[in-house]
Parts: C-alpha cells; sequence; structure tokens
C-alpha cells in the first residue's frame, strides 16, 4: 500500500501470492542465515556457499528458457561493468552484510529494518521532496508499523530474542 501512494489500487491474485511467496521465502531464508551463523561458519563462506547452490538449482530452469550464453557482449566495457557491479556490490555484498547482520542481531531484528524502508521513504520524501502524503501511504505505513510491532512480540507480551 506504501508503495501506491496515490496510485490506483488493483489486486492481481498472480502478482499477489507471488509477492506473499517472495516474502515468505525471505522469511525462511533469513532464518536458515541465522542458523547458519550459529554453526560458527565464517559469513563470507555461508554466503558463497548459498551462491554456489543457489546457482547449481537454478541451471535446470536455463532450458526452459530462450538462453543463449554469448561471452561476446562482455567485450562492451559497459555490460563487464554492470555484470561486475551486479555481481559484487548488487549480490554478495549485500548478501554477506545482511548475513552478518542476522547472525549478530537476529532474523526478527534484522527484518524489522530491512521492512522499515518503505516508511522511511515515505517520511524522507514528505520532508525533503515536500511531496504529499496519501491515505494510501498513510494506511500502508500504520499496517507496516502495527506488523513489525507485532513481529517482535510474542502471545505473553515479552520481547522476542531473534
Amino acid at each position: 500500500m506504501i508503495s501506491f501512494n496515490g496510485s490506483q489500487l488493483k489486486l492481481n491474485p498472480t502478482g499477489d501470492i507471488l509477492a506473499f511467496a517472495a516474502a515468505f521465502v525471505w522469511a525462511c531464508y533469513s532464518i536458515l542465515a541465522k542458523r547458519t551463523g550459529s554453526y560458527g561458519l565464517p559469513v563470507i563462506l555461508a554466503t558463497r556457499r548459498t551462491f554456489f547452490y543457489g546457482i547449481l538449482f537454478m541451471l535446470p530452469a536455463l532450458f526452459l528458457f530462450d538462453f543463449q550464453l554469448d561471452l561476446l557482449r562482455f567485450t562492451d566495457m559497459k555490460n563487464l561493468f554492470n555484470i561486475l557491479y551486479l555481481g559484487t556490490g548488487a549480490s554478495a555484498l549485500c548478501f554477506v552484510t545482511w548475513n552478518y547482520a542476522v547472525k549478530v542481531l537476529g532474523a526478527v531484528k534484522t527484518s524489522i529494518y530491512i521492512y522499515m524502508v518503505p516508511v522511511i521513504t515515505i517520511i524522507t520524501s514528505m520532508l525533503v521532496l515536500e511531496e504529499t502524503v496519501t491515505f494510501l501511504s498513510i494506511t500502508g505505513t500504520i499496517l507496516t508499523v502495527a506488523g513489525l510491532f507485532l513481529s517482535g512480540y510474542n502471545r505473553t507480551g515479552s520481547k522476542k530474542d531473534g
């Protein structure tokens, strides 16, 4: 709801199911990253193994799509730098820092930060860009903060360890 910010809200069952599935998979990944960190495995090694198995299990999907391995594309420096940035900065570095944060803070506390990004975006756009805040963005912010509050506490009202 936050991301619409005044646009028309349309529900698409396929997209909605994929969005919930992505959130579920990310929650599973965070929990598994926490468990992997508890074994004393170095964060970089654990991330490297995760990437290896991810690539290994994605290889069969290449045959389902129109994939062509054309290494000549990397002779263009723009393409080469793009793939290097995506591979190191946008993927490996982000996953290493995420796994380290999960190891130190726990899965629940770390997830709070990633789910607060849209709320911080709304507040920043209001203060810096002087954008108007719509009903949908206020509703989304309230739902996000309420969900984060509920995820941080168990039924007895005591704070979870994370």
